[in-house]
């Protein structure tokens, strides 16, 4: 059974089309286009665009696309590299992550009101306090204060006012 690569330059050069004729029609690259013919699926990164590449030039060719790529899976199946589907993240997930992953998950219109409401609800809390809270006149227990002038000289007592008479 002939592979993949076999088939698609075996199918070109019966309709005498040549390499750099498959990458005007296909838009895939001339290198990209050889690697395909000679098998050599190492220069991908990844295996969805040897897949997506086979798709299109055996589409281009009018050969049997979905038996050609299941030959595709079988051979990419013995490699090492293709074997297993590459992983999404290459970092395990941290706390940050985990955080950002909540917050993706947030109705935003119903946490806004929420926040909203409680904030609402602190000012009025705040505000019936300060009103209800016992004020003291914080002149009313001074004692006699000490002048200084400038640091290094001695100060000098000054004398508090005497009590306004009584009415």
């Amino acid at each position: 059974m002939p592979t993949v690569s076999e088939q698609l330059r075996r199918a070109r050069e019966q309709q005498r089309i040549d390499i750099y004729q498959v990458a005007e029609i296909t838009k895939i690259k001339t290198d990209h286009v050889r690697a395909l013919e000679s098998g050599n699926f190492e220069i991908f990164s990844a295996p969805v665009y040897i897949r997506g590449f086979v798709r299109t030039y055996g589409s281009m060719l009018k050969l049997d696309v979905p038996q050609l790529l299941a030959d595709l899976e079988s051979e990419l199946g013995r490699s090492d590299r293709f074997r297993d589907p590459p992983p999404l993240t290459k970092s395990p997930r941290g706390p940050v992550d985990f955080v950002m992953l909540q917050l993706s998950r947030l109705n935003w219109k119903i946490a806004v009101a929420v926040i909203g409401v409680i904030l609402l609800v602190l000012i009025a809390v705040l505000l019936i306090r300060d009103r209800t809270s016992v004020r003291t006149d914080p002149l009313k227990n001074l004692e006699p204060g000490i002048y200084r002038p400038s640091p290094g000289q001695g100060g000098e007592t000054l004398p508090l006012p005497a009590p306004a008479p009584a009415r």
